[in-house]
């Protein structure tokens, strides 16, 4: 029934009280929301902490979307669910948590992370924020491999480990090889 439903109508069913639109959405997007919680890196610590936080970011998503505003909800939703992920770090970092504690952003652009919309908290930690992030970006590059580097790029951006391969004229096993070196270089350099 809700499969023929776009995301922009699944927004105005929840909204007029149709509970089972939601579950579809938030059903629709959880794989978005593992891949952007695997994308974040935590030495020592467990993903589900960020999954949860994920789908606390898609539900404000659902709440706030607003259809006028010029964007796609698919592509506001992802924006929510990394801004309340790196919101979670971030808190977790201020009062000293340790399972978050040494948690890094793979994600590429800190530009879309750091905004939630067209609002932004604090234009000068936005600011600190960019610069923090591209310095983090360039330190993690500056120490892969070309290959690694690559691997990187496709697995951030939701390939699969055969699609990668495929891509690569690599194995499936040698890209697990390769995101198994990044994580441990990123764990000595990074935590």
């Amino acid at each position: 029934m809700y499969e023929n439903l776009d995301d922009e109508a699944l927004i105005v069913r929840y909204r007029q009280g149709d509970e089972a639109a939601l579950d579809h959405l938030l059903y629709k997007y959880k794989n978005m929301v593992r891949t952007r919680a695997r994308a974040m890196f935590l030495a020592g610590g467990d993903t589900d902490d960020l999954i949860q936080e994920g789908m606390i970011g898609l539900f404000k998503a659902v709440r706030d979307y607003e259809k006028d505003r010029g964007s796609s909800f698919q592509n506001f939703a992802k924006l929510c669910v990394e801004r309340q992920m790196l919101n979670a770090i971030q808190l977790s970092n201020r009062k000293k948590h340790s399972p978050l504690n040494s948690s890094v952003s793979l994600d590429g652009d800190p530009e879309t992370e750091m905004l939630s919309g067209n609002r932004i908290d604090n234009p000068e930690e936005l600011v600190i924020d960019q610069e923090d992030l591209r310095s983090l970006s360039e330190k993690i590059y500056s120490i892969l491999s070309p290959l690694e580097k690559q691997v990187l790029e496709m697995y951030l951006e939701e390939n699969s480990y055969e699609e990668i391969g495929n891509r690569l004229g690599k194995s499936a096993k040698s890209v697990d090889n390769a995101l198994r070196r990044i994580r441990k270089k990123l764990r000595g350099n990074l935590g």
